[in-house]
């Protein structure tokens, strides 16, 4: 499929992750904007994100780079978190070492003890979530992954509710499912720049010297139902910095 699209020789490919690395190496003229790219530069999609210095360019995820931030935030909305679990999908999600660390790097300065946890299918997200409370954990975070915990994410969060226990995602869209917050990129924001960076190269951008651009929009959101659920008060400071509130 991928040599089918490149033998066609159009102007710019748009593509997700495994597409943009595929494509990546079947040319190196055809201009290449990657969407939803955990690490372009663990992926070998560029070889710097100030100068991208090939083909292939595109706005940086930055699932990531976020995660103390998320952790901390998990925090302000429950004070006595001490103990997390970190949801990743070991087959598919290419960036599940960078997250396990970063994770744990900021749980580390919270005060916070995290261990990941794999979802390799649907089969495990029952025995997972009863494990997790059987651990005593106060909270999870949803990890990085290939695409596989998003499909997943309303048996995720009818379990998570089901053993009371609150989730911390990094996609908006996931929050209504159960979870109690997110905080990440806005999607709709992120599809919109990934399509200036096709228009800006059609008009005659060179990819090699088109900078990843760094989110321009985060946002927080909080679900009030989710929280009533679990007998969570966000705390004011919380609220006030809140994007979107659902549930009410």
């Amino acid at each position: 499929m991928g040599q089918e699209l490149v033998d066609e020789r159009p102007a710019v490919l748009a593509i997700t992750s495994f597409g943009a690395v595929t494509l990546k190496k079947l040319t190196s003229s055809i201009p290449i904007v990657f969407v939803f790219v955990l690490d372009p530069l663990g992926f070998g999609l560029v070889n710097s994100l100030a100068r991208p210095g090939g083909n292939a360019t595109g706005p940086s995820l930055m699932a990531v780079d976020l995660s103390g931030k998320r952790l901390d935030l998990l925090k302000q909305a429950i004070p006595n978190l001490s103990r997390v679990a970190l949801l990743t999908d070991l087959k598919t999600d290419p960036v599940r070492e960078r997250t396990v660390k970063a994770y744990q790097t900021a749980a580390q300065a919270l005060g916070i003890r995290l261990w990941p946890v794999d979802i390799a299918g649907p089969e495990d997200i029952e025995p997972v979530f009863g494990k997790i409370a059987q651990d005593g954990a106060d909270g999870v975070v949803r990890g990085t992954s290939g695409g596989l915990l998003f499909s997943l994410r309303a048996a995720i969060g009818a379990s998570a509710l089901a053993h009371k226990l609150p989730v911390m995602a990094y996609i908006a869209e996931e929050v209504p499912s159960g979870y109690l917050m997110s905080y990440g990129q806005d999607l709709p924001d992120y599809v919109n720049r990934s399509v200036a960076y096709v228009d800006k190269i059609l008009k005659g951008a060179n990819p090699a010297d088109f900078p990843v651009e760094q989110p321009t929009k985060l946002k927080l959101v909080l679900n009030l139902k989710t929280a009533n659920a679990l007998g969570i008060g966000f705390p004011q400071s919380l609220i006030l910095s809140a994007d979107e509130m659902i549930g009410t």
